[in-house]
């Protein structure tokens, strides 16, 4: 559709590029915000974030090349090449590597995994949501060939040289399918998360419900890139779908962690003058 936002002499700002440091940005600030109402200190949340961020783009690059390793291990100078590095990615490695990098910097400063995972699941549906519609401007991650009304046709060459999108055929729009899913599960994750009865609720709910969509569209996707695994029965990313489907699942079912109290309010009733002066009275002597 619209590969490039404007062109300026040589220089040029790619639509890709623009949408989905949108919604990085847009994402990143929804889920600190949630982080500091959960009583979560906001300096952390937003290293946590920005890591993630960083680890996400890097797990997407390496899926994407390890799926497509018959082409870059006969042409290893194209893994870094401008074309592999304008190409999307696939979000699943993205998805995997932000969970490991979250994980190992929760552990290390001590945050509370499950409801820190809760806070930062609504911002990663939007932000996922915006960049798959950059995606659609740029023609990547298209869908097969249908008759439908609501194919979509391209016709921009750049798209086809970047991304290899098939030109004057109608398409299954697989990007705005799952930029409307994403968008929906956006606002279910705002309100689960003010109504949530246990950690984990909600990123256990983003993990199923984003795996089963991405499940069933894979079906609809004709791009390359995502694998295949069991002698072709279903695509890599597909098998790493089921894995978020069952995790998330498993999440809701062992109801691990129980609601934390966010750090402006106290979890203990109020005390009476002298039960605080009680309190405080041994301190005083070891001053």
């Amino acid at each position: 559709m619209f590969p490039q936002l404007f062109h300026l002499g040589k220089f040029f700002l790619p639509t890709y590029g623009f949408l989905v440091s949108l919604g990085v940005l847009i994402g990143l600030w929804i889920s600190v915000r949630n982080s500091e109402r959960l009583g979560i200190d906001g300096d952390k949340a937003w290293n946590l974030g920005i890591l993630v961020v960083l680890c996400g783009i890097v797990g997407a690059k390496v899926l994407y090349v390890v799926n497509e390793w018959s082409y870059y291990s006969a042409h290893p100078s194209e893994i870094f090449s401008i074309n592999t590095l304008q190409a999307g990615g696939v979000f699943s490695g993205g998805l995997l590597a932000a969970f490991l990098a979250a994980a190992w910097y929760v552990w290390r400063h001590h945050m509370p995994a499950l409801g820190t995972c809760d806070a930062f699941a609504p911002g990663l549906a939007l932000g996922h949501s915006i960049g798959r519609i950059g995606c659609f401007a740029a023609g990547c991650c298209y869908g097969k060939e249908t008759h439908h009304w609501w194919g979509v046709t391209f016709h921009n060459p750049l798209a086809n040289s970047i991304t290899g999108t098939p030109l004057g055929i109608p398409l299954e729009p697989t990007q705005l399918f799952e930029s409307a899913v994403e968008l929906a599960n956006f606002f279910f994750l705002m309100w689960l998360l003010k109504h949530r009865k246990f950690d984990g609720q909600v990123i256990g709910a983003f993990m199923f419900i984003y795996g089963v969509a991405r499940f069933f569209l894979e079906y609809l996707r004709d791009d390359p890139g995502r694998g295949s695994v069991f002698g072709g029965a279903m695509t890599g990313t597909q098998l790493i779908a089921v894995g978020l489907v069952l995790a998330g699942g498993l999440i809701w079912w062992l109801r691990p962690g129980s609601k934390s109290v966010p750090a402006q309010r106290s979890a203990r009733p109020d005390k009476t003058q002298n039960q605080v002066e009680t309190d405080k009275a041994p301190t005083s002597r070891f001053v």
